[in-house]
């Protein structure tokens, strides 16, 4: 694990919402090896945490996340082994941080106001909804630089379509936050000055649910998405008996039929 000297990712937690900043401006948020153990450290903080709801990632400064440390991989070049050792820890690291998103029982919210390109673009994707401002673009050029930005379109291709995935893959341009909300890399965007708003409101919607219910549901959504249509359906059937069996699912109904305000237990 690399050293960690400084406030990687800040964290502020507030009514059940849990934000999270990454802090390292002056390399413009880069996914160092740093940052991914400081952002890894935190994500699994977080699902074992029943403070925490809803998780917000957002950034200091006008870029979200540049992906990967440029000038830390060069460097690793000249290490004995070419960089293989330090290139797969890397990948592996960063990996598990997408995964640990997707993973988490709550939900993971992107506020991106700049720039998100390569593994910070990932960083988005991994995210159950996003929301940026109208000033933030998004790219995948790895293909520029004779990279290919393979890892990245893993999460890219679970969120877009096959045909818009390649085209970002494939040429390295920059998407605009409207293209990125046509394309569904994002939920929407919204004005600069009021994307904290935006993004805090929806947190605050979803942080008034039910939090046992959200991570039953959040899970069953990734499971079911790799599975066959038979499969899916038999799958979710069973998780909608487990749920129903559920004190918060009983209070729930029993809540809508009285018209009154439900009072979750989380059970």
């Amino acid at each position: 694990m690399a050293n960690v000297q400084k406030d990687w990712v800040l964290e502020e937690l507030e009514n059940g919402v849990m934000r999270l900043i990454l802090n390292d401006e002056k390399r413009r948020n880069a996914l160092s090896e740093n940052m991914l153990d400081a952002l890894h450290e935190k994500i699994m903080d977080s699902a074992e945490n029943p403070k925490i709801r809803v998780v917000i990632i957002s950034a200091k400064g006008p870029v979200f996340c540049a992906g990967h440390d440029l000038k830390e991989i060069t460097q690793a070049r000249d290490d004995k082994d070419d960089g293989i050792i330090y290139f797969q820890n890397l990948f592996d690291k960063c990996s598990e941080v997408m995964k640990g998103i997707v993973t988490n029982p709550k939900p993971f919210i992107a506020e991106v106001n700049g720039i998100a390109t390569a593994a910070g673009c990932q960083l988005v994707a991994s995210c159950d909804l996003a929301i940026a401002s109208d000033a933030s673009r998004f790219a995948t050029p790895g293909v520029n630089i004779g990279l290919f930005c393979s890892t990245p379109m893993v999460a890219l291709s679970r969120n877009v379509s096959n045909k818009h995935a390649m085209e970002m893959l494939l040429t390295g341009d920059m998407v605009d936050s409207k293209r990125a909300e046509q394309i569904g890399l994002i939920n929407s965007s919204c004005a600069e000055k009021v994307l904290s708003d935006e993004v805090n409101a929806l947190a605050k919607k979803i942080a008034s649910k039910s939090s046992l219910t959200l991570s039953v549901g959040k899970r069953a959504f990734y499971q079911q998405s790799e599975m066959t249509l038979g499969e899916a359906y038999a799958y979710t059937a069973k998780i909608m008996v487990d749920n129903m069996l559920k004190k918060d699912a009983k209070e729930g109904i029993s809540a809508f039929l009285a018209k009154r305000k439900p009072q979750w237990q989380d059970k």
